[in-house]
């Protein structure tokens, strides 16, 4: 019986190294990434960056155009023209000598003097999408470090419970050692035997699975950062929990002050109010200076030829146009309304969000001093019932019962420090500031 019970278990594991050969391990070469890394790679090449980073230089460019209408404005002009020497006069019929070429050249520019406000609201508003955008860009940034390091801590803990999953391999043998003993004193059944051979074919199974999981967590690390093959990502060097440097009011306070969503809401808040100040400035008659420069000649030579300039200062005030202003005016308070209930919203949103990552994250640290309390006590039961079963006090179904207790304690441990660190991160990315 015992050699029969040997060499099922020899098969048994030369089917699971053949399976394992099957199943893609990671190669010795296999890149390796930190975590600053991966996260600037990941900024480079975010489709979501880059869009913020077109914005927010639409924005530049408009706080340039805003600037630039307090400058008047500059034109140059030149013509050239060639006939005949001899023209024809329709009125008499007959044709007249004389030169008809022409060369004229101009300088001319304006700038407007008096419009009320309207330039300044204008110019105002643009730095204030300026500001919006570079909010939003901040934010964008946060949330792109945030994306990465979920899938860089992913890939970590996938290792770990690796690591678990192989410990658990590690006590099946030494469980199914301890029935071998056993039996060999024939004080164990063929049971006992079948039941510690099928809970180490279910941890082999269970590296298997804990193998594909982390081979599929390294190839999303590498996807996040541009490497179309698995990335391991490097550990950093302290991962247990610290504390806070804020208060839990003060980092509501903070979500609701000074968030990139928030400033972002606020400042188009801000600019959407000059654009109505800016509206209403078309009530407001508006003055215009002009001058201009010109040369004529019949010859191409700069000696010669009349020259003449002129100034003038003009006055401009739309008495009705159909509406456009009010129209304009009320488009602006409407706009104005929208974002206000934005901003709102948006600093509502901002203390939810700061509050549940706050709660999830005293959660997992509350969680992780459990789960370390709860795997102490499962080694110790399962090498106490390990004892009991020596002498004849257990059954097999004890001591896999607390195997599988052990194991859940193990994975319970790397969960939930995983759950803090990935919570702290989603706190810096709410808050817009590391912490």
């Amino acid at each position: 019986m015992p050699h029969i019970e040997r060499a099922a278990t020899r098969l048994l594991a030369r089917a699971i190294v053949g399976l394992a050969m099957l199943v893609p391990v990671e190669a010795s070469a296999q890149r390796s990434i930190t975590l600053d890394e991966a996260i600037e790679r990941s900024v480079i090449r975010s489709p979501q960056i880059a869009s913020q980073q077109q914005q927010l230089d639409n924005a530049y460019l408009s706080q340039k155009t805003g600037w630039a209408s307090f400058l008047p404005t500059l034109n140059a002009n030149g013509s050239g023209a060639l006939r005949s020497a001899q023209t024809f006069n329709e009125v008499t019929g007959i044709i007249e000598p004389g030169s008809s070429d022409s060369y004229g050249a101009g300088l001319s520019g304006s700038w407007t003097v008096f419009e009320g406000l309207r330039r300044f609201r204008e110019y105002d508003a643009a730095k204030a999408d300026v500001r919006a955008s570079e909010a939003r860009y901040a934010n964008s940034r946060y949330q792109v470090a945030l994306q990465t390091k979920t899938v860089f801590f992913s890939a970590l803990r996938q290792e770990d419970l690796l690591e678990v999953s192989r410990q658990r391999v590690v006590q099946a043998e030494q469980n199914m050692e301890i029935v071998r003993n056993r039996t060999l004193l024939g004080e164990a059944t063929v049971s006992d035997s079948l039941r510690a051979r099928l809970d180490v074919v279910n941890a082999n199974q269970a590296v298997l699975q804990g193998e594909n999981a982390l081979r599929a967590a390294r190839f999303s690390l590498g996807r996040q950062i541009g490497i179309g093959q698995p990335v391991t990502p490097a550990r950093p060097g302290d991962l247990e929990p610290s504390p806070l440097p804020y208060t839990e009011q003060e980092i509501i306070e903070l979500a609701e002050s000074v968030s990139p969503s928030v400033i972002a809401a606020v400042e188009s808040t801000v600019s959407a109010g000059l654009g109505v100040s800016a509206a209403r400035s078309q009530y407001i008659p508006s003055l215009r200076l002009s001058s201009g420069y010109n040369w004529q000649n019949q010859t191409a030579s700069f000696s010669g030829g009349n020259t003449s300039w002129n100034m003038s200062l003009s006055m401009s005030y739309p008495i009705f146009n159909g509406f456009q202003r009010e129209t304009s005016i009320d488009r602006a308070q409407y706009i104005q309304r929208v974002l206000r209930l934005q901003e709102d919203d948006a600093r509502l949103g901002a203390r939810e969000e700061a509050d549940a990552a706050l709660q999830n994250l005293l959660t997992a640290q509350q969680a992780i001093l459990i789960a370390g309390d709860a795997s102490f006590v499962a080694e110790e039961d399962l090498r106490v019932v390990r004892a009991r079963y020596e002498v004849g006090a257990a059954t097999i179904l004890d001591i896999l019962v607390s195997q599988n207790a052990v194991t859940q304690a193990a994975a319970d441990v790397v969960t939930t420090r995983y759950d803090y660190i990935l919570a702290r991160a989603e706190l810096v990315a709410i808050l817009g500031r590391e912490m």
